[in-house]
């Protein structure tokens, strides 16, 4: 597992001051780019050089964030097939969890419109995040 930190910005907040639903996902995001750079290390979005494809996203509420504290986001590898991955995610706050979830990616050829094999190379380094009791 490993851990990004972020400092929630004031238009990441709702009217009721709490840290809005929709950051959640992108804060999820920013700490898959660590997984992302092992399929496309200089992180280039075109079609022939970007092989990952966002097949499912979750996340669960279990507490509330707020503007005035950084959130840690707890990133691992739960699960690898033979062209997908799966991560886990718990999002933080004040020593306390608030929030977890998952995403599934493919292993994604954009020109030919189908999903390929994970190469050995990479799967070695997602196997270093691989934490079998990831399932919660």
């Amino acid at each position: 597992m490993y851990k990004i930190t972020v400092t929630p910005r004031f238009g990441d907040t709702d009217g009721l001051r709490h840290i809005n639903n929709i950051v959640l996902a992108e804060w999820f995001e920013l700490a898959r780019n660590r997984l992302y750079k092992y399929f496309t290390p200089d992180l280039d979005l075109s079609y022939e050089k970007w092989k990952l494809i966002m097949v499912k996203t979750d996340f669960e509420f279990l507490g509330q964030m707020y503007y005035n504290g950084d959130v840690d986001i707890k990133t691992q590898v739960q699960k690898i097939g033979n062209t997908s991955f799966t991560t886990y995610h718990e999002a933080w706050q004040s020593g306390h969890i608030k929030a977890k979830g998952t995403a599934v990616l493919v292993h994604y050829d954009f020109i030919q419109q189908k999903s390929i094999p994970i190469p050995s190379d990479i799967r070695k380094r997602l196997e270093e995040h691989l934490e079998y009791d990831s399932v919660r």
